[in-house]
């Protein structure tokens, strides 16, 4: 794309996870605003630049090369291209030692990162503005606050930490008719989304299966299950167990038709995850389980969402001592704490209380 000499040309480093890349809306939010005519760039790993279309803020994306061939010689082609965009400002979010070089490449007279006090090389080699984290602290706020620290050293202020994408038309219209299809008319629909990028964090599907049916007969709603191609057996293990006829997207959709139809339902239940992070960015109510995860840090933005978890720590109630490590949050069942009657509390009320009911 051609760029504008005049206005400032911003780069923001965060490299992976789809849910990161969600939460990184109000910070390009409040670029946009302080600077309405800055060329915003993400720098991002393969596979993860599609979600960045649908954030209104990011004018383009870079790719690191992870895959494929010919990998070194696209790393330097985009090494050169750092070096000739110019770039007026980097926001370094990542802070590794591969996002240190790439940011001390591109010449920035500004270049702002997070570091502790073990990383001093880094400070030096790489970053002219530097915002010390504090580990406690880190872990009491929402990582769009984390995030939004950055914007102090560069002067830009604060005016939103709204969390928002948007859906193009055609994909919205084609979500409604592929809804449709799978949910009965007049009645609303909640997607059940219970994939997790890890096994510990999966609330047992025999719990998903008995919602799901009380959703239906109690509720009047018409419940549709969903998943990527990695979660196909999830969705049709679901539809064994339960009593009642559950509808089935039973395909892997682009990152956008799967926002539009999120947006279309009214009610999303699913683990945290990247899908979660993306219903509520565009306005779907969420009901979110946590295993021994952070909410604080992770928790759905918007008016209304729930975020489930079972008290911790567990101490005497752990579900599965011998397969529970009380000192990884990533390797404990504490998901299966939550009792399907606190799920299909949040749901009813998630529907009950929903904009435009």
């Amino acid at each position: 794309m051609s760029l504008n000499p005049v206005a400032p040309r911003i780069l923001v480093i965060r490299r992976r996870y789809i849910g990161d890349l969600v939460l990184l809306a109000p910070l390009l939010r409040n670029l946009r605003l302080h600077w309405p005519e800055a060329v915003i760039t993400v720098l991002v790993d393969e596979g993860y630049a599609d979600i960045l279309a649908l954030n209104p803020d990011c004018n383009r994306t870079l790719q690191i090369p992870r895959h494929g061939g010919r990998r070194f010689r696209r790393y330097l082609g985009l090494l050169c291209e750092l070096r000739r965009t110019h770039f007026t400002h980097v926001f370094d979010i990542d802070n590794t030692d591969r996002t240190t070089l790439l940011t001390r490449v591109t010449g920035a007279a500004f270049r702002g990162g997070f570091q502790s006090d073990q990383h001093a090389w880094r400070r030096n080699l790489a970053y002219t503005h530097i915002q010390i984290v504090d580990p406690a602290e880190y872990a009491v706020q929402s990582i769009t606050d984390y995030y939004l620290r950055l914007l102090e050293p560069a002067g830009v202020p604060i005016l939103t930490r709204e969390v928002r994408l948007e859906v193009p038309p055609d994909e919205l219209a084609q979500a409604s008719k592929l809804l449709a299809e799978k949910s009965s008319s007049n009645r609303p629909v909640i997607l059940l989304h219970p994939g997790s990028r890890s096994p510990y964090r999966i609330w047992p599907l025999e719990r998903f299966a008995r919602v799901a049916d009380r959703f239906q007969r109690e509720l009047g709603a018409s419940v549709v299950l969903i998943g990527g191609a990695s979660e196909q057996n999830l969705l049709h293990e679901i539809t064994q167990k339960a009593e009642t006829p559950i509808a089935l997207i039973d395909q892997s959709l682009p990152l956008a038709l799967l926002a539009a139809v999120f947006a279309r339902a009214q009610v999303l239940l699913c683990h945290d995850s990247g899908p979660m992070h993306i219903a509520a960015a565009v306005g779907t109510r969420v009901v979110a389980l946590y295993s021994s995860q952070n909410r604080t840090v992770w928790a759905p933005h918007g008016a209304g969402n729930v975020a489930l978890q079972a008290p911790l720590p567990c101490g005497g109630a752990c579900v599965a001592p011998a397969d529970c490590d009380p000192n990884n949050g990533y390797k404990s069942y504490c998901v299966r704490r939550i009792s399907e009657e606190e799920v299909f509390a949040a749901v009813r009320t998630a529907l009950s209380d929903r904009p435009g009911r």
